[in-house]
């Protein structure tokens, strides 16, 4: 309904008795002229009583109510103006004035009208507010909307170095170098609702650097009653970022420094690596060279000694062999060093039983120290598990130096190998080995020095006793690149202890039992056999062992000739040179095994033991190797136990030959290197695949239906290192990283479940083949 002029009075009247905060109508004169309900309630006075009466009257501070109201007609507003009101009976009520004039028709200042607002309960929450505040370090404000300061901490009286009285009601941005920087700050405040990290300047005369937040804060009603910021001060924070720029101009330049000494050392490396090589590259020239005459001076002169000889000759060609014997120590004993030097030494790690082991080896010392009429005494701890893991070959090379030693420098008395256990866990021992002898001894001069190259006790040592004082280095290097120590105790003419202690690892495995030497049957007939060798010297001794063994034998002077007769007529087995002109026996091998696809056994002969040799050997496909000189007994039992298994693997290509036609997703090779085809090693982790792979299967399904992310990622994660074991395709391990990323992030789930699909389907496969690699393994293991 239209609202008429008559009507005006009494429609004002009804808004203003409708609020519930006190309003008074003030005329120029300062008198009250009008007021509301809730003036009267909060002054405990009738209208009568308060009608005409010096609005100032009813504050504590009267002189700042007159200033309030001038200031009102002066700007024709006010805002947010504190004050306290007094009840007539005394208590006290904390307000905020807002006011503005009105006006005539013709716009002629008649009065103002002014708003109280009763903040008692905003204040006394605000010391409630303050009193858990107050600890802090850092400044904190209260704020009204128009940007007065309505309350503060210790923190800021501190900072601004003013006190409480003189903050309250100023304005906020007052304190700071930029005040329209600030002004905008805490507008932002009441535009948002809060801000964060607003980066000021507080005048307080160090200029400390604050980074602003806070937030508004409001009434039961919702209404926003101010804002609380908080300054964190950064001023130590501006310090360490400037040193941090510092150091990391520093960093930078120390970076270019040190990536210049990188290259400069890269540099230095590369011409000690190529030294290596060339070293390595001269030992194996060298070895090769001395080797290829040294096998025919050996291999003939045992051929000789095999035929009818009178006493004399007899003497003179054993001594020959002796001789050449001792050059090919030396030379094992100068290529043993360089290898260790060159970091190439490899440790095997294969279960033995060390009493059987150590008790072989020291029966072959028995002749000569009964020769020089000493005791050998052996003393082995019966604490020692029966069966360890180690490498069995450099352990017997490590006590072989030392018993030789020991046997060359003793002439009375006894030598004593002692063993003992040191320490035990559930996973490994400790032991020590010690050789005792009552010879010559060391002078404590020359004790420190040798374990160093090509070091012997005195000068007259070598021309007494002969050698070449590298055994004992080669000891040291073998006992410590195996994480072990060495030390002697000696004193002249009294006796030598030369102790070392080293770790095995304890295991329930069987120890591999060395192949035994094979006697030469010459009932064995029909074996053809094809040697690759250039030297015509070097051919000539095949061709007499191989007619000692009965066998067939033809001869290639290279590679390529070699390959010619293979295209022509079968053979058994290949006895192949690996320095040959033409085509060398690597070349050979390769072409053998891709090309003509022959996996007929190939035993390398090699004048070059050095492990970088036999591990190409292996890698090209090799089946074994021999080196020269050769031991004719060793030849005679390597190819009969190649030709004894070959065929043993015939038999199992016949019956793999249905599953060959299908498309196999697993490969065993790395399987067979890890565990050095050992049937039972192979049978227990193909068992183990076996066993964990389809509850993982059933798993990672059941993960992805249930979106169970944790789960899934958890699961793929347990499939991933069997992929590489089993020799499944690195193409299905980067399938399972991108269904584990997937897990982790939910992002691209573009084709997620169909790898989980592929994963399931080629693990399943992967049993199915499995199953029939395990049942062949065992057929024929049994």
């Amino acid at each position: 309904m239209e609202r008429t002029k008559s009507h005006e009075p009494e429609y004002a009247s009804s808004l203003i008795e409708a609020s519930l905060d006190p309003l008074i109508a003030i005329n120029l004169a300062g008198k009250i002229t009008d007021m509301n309900q809730a003036t009267l309630k909060i002054t405990g006075l009738n209208r009568d009583l308060i009608q005409g009466s010096d609005f100032s009257d009813y504050f504590t501070d009267p002189e700042k109510a007159r200033n309030l109201y001038a200031e009102g007609f002066a700007n024709g507003f006010v805002i947010d103006s504190a004050l306290t009101l007094r009840h007539k009976d005394g208590h006290l009520t904390d307000v905020l004035f807002n006011g503005s004039v009105y006006k005539d028709r013709q716009q002629k200042v008649l009065g103002v009208v002014i708003v109280a607002r009763d903040v008692s309960a905003q204040k006394l929450l605000s010391k409630y507010s303050l009193s858990l505040i107050e600890a802090s370090r850092d400044p904190l404000f209260a704020i009204s909307p128009a940007g007065k300061i309505t309350d503060m901490n210790n923190a800021s009286l501190k900072i601004t170095e003013m006190s409480r009285e003189n903050l309250i009601d100023t304005n906020f941005i007052d304190y700071f170098t930029e005040p329209e920087k600030a002004r905008e700050g805490y507008e932002l405040v009441f535009i948002n609702g809060f801000v964060e990290d607003y980066p000021l300047t507080m005048k307080d005369g160090k200029l400390t650097d604050v980074l602003f937040n806070g937030s508004v804060y409001k009434d039961d009603r919702g209404n926003v009653l101010g804002a609380v910021v908080v300054a964190r001060v950064i001023t130590e924070q501006k310090r360490i970022e400037k040193e941090l720029t510092e150091a990391k101009v520093f960093a930078e330049l120390a970076t270019g420094i040190a990536e210049e000494a990188k290259i400069k050392a890269e540099r230095a490396t590369e011409i000690a690596v190529d030294a290596v090589k060339a070293k390595q590259q001269f030992l194996s020239n060298m070895s090769h060279e001395i080797r290829t005459p040294m096998n025919a001076i050996i291999g003939f002169t045992k051929v000789v000694l095999k035929t009818d000889l009178n006493a004399k000759q007899k003497e003179y060609l054993t001594a020959i062999k002796m001789s050449g014997d001792s050059l090919i120590v030396l030379i094992n004993d100068i290529l043993d060093l360089a290898k260790v030097d060159a970091g190439k030494m490899i440790f095997e790690k294969t279960p033995f039983k060390m009493e059987l082991s150590i008790s072989a080896m020291l029966h072959l010392f028995e002749t000569k120290i009964q020769e020089k009429n000493l005791r050998l005494v052996k003393e082995y701890d019966p604490k020692i598990p029966e069966t360890l893991v180690g490498d069995p070959v450099r352990l017997h090379q490590i006590i072989l130096n030392l018993l030789s030693n020991a046997v060359k420098f003793t002439t009375k008395g006894s030598i004593t190998v002692a063993i003992k256990l040191l320490k035990e866990d559930t996973n490994s021992v400790t032991i020590e080995f010690a050789v005792h002898d009552t010879g010559i001894g060391i002078s404590p001069l020359k004790i420190e020095k040798i374990f160093e190259n090509f070091q012997q006790a005195s000068s007259d040592t070598s021309r007494l006793y002969g050698g070449t004082g590298l055994g004992l280095a080669i000891v040291k290097q073998l006992v410590e690149t195996q994480g072990g120590t060495i030390s002697v105790r000696s004193e002249p003419n009294i006796g030598s202890v030369f102790s070392f202690v080293l770790s095995f690892q304890k295991t329930n495995e069987e120890a591999e039992l060395k192949v035994d030497i094979v006697p030469i049957d010459h009932k064995i007939k029909n074996i053809k056999v094809l040697v690759v060798e250039d030297i015509a010297l070097n051919q000539l001794l095949m061709k007499t062992l191989l007619d000692d063994f009965g066998f067939e034998r033809d001869i290639a002077a290279n590679g390529l000739i070699a390959i010619e007769k293979l295209k022509s007529k079968s053979y058994d087995i290949i006895l192949m040179d690996l320095q040959m002109p033409e085509m060398n026996g690597f070349e050979a091998t390769e072409y053998i095994r891709n090309t003509l696809k022959l996996q007929i056994p190939i035993i390398a002969l090699t004048a070059d033991v050095t492990t970088v040799d036999l591990a190409k050997c292996k890698s090209v496909g090799m089946n074994d190797y021999l080196a020269k000189p050769v031991d004719e007994r060793i030849l005679y039992t390597k190819i009969i136990s190649l030709l004894n298994k070959s065929h043993s693997n015939l038999v199992q290509k016949n019956v793999d030959v249905s599953q060959s036609k299908k498309l196999k997703c697993i490969d065993l090779e790395y399987l067979i290197h890890r565990t050095k085809s050992n049937p039972k090693l192979m049978m227990e982790m193909i068992a183990l695949y076996l066993e964990q792979t389809p509850p993982l299967i059933l798993a990672m399904k059941k993960s992805w239906e249930n979106k169970d992310w944790n789960s899934l990622y958890s699961t793929v994660h347990k499939m991933i290192p069997s992929f590489s074991i089993m020799g499944i395709s690195s193409d299905f391990e980067n399938m399972a990283k991108k269904v584990q990323e997937y897990a982790s992030t939910q992002l691209k789930e573009d084709g997620i479940h169909e790898l989980v699909l592929q994963l399931e389907n080629i693990c399943i496969q992967a049993c199915s083949e499995l199953e029939a690699e395990f049942i062949l393994i065992k057929n024929n293991k049994s």
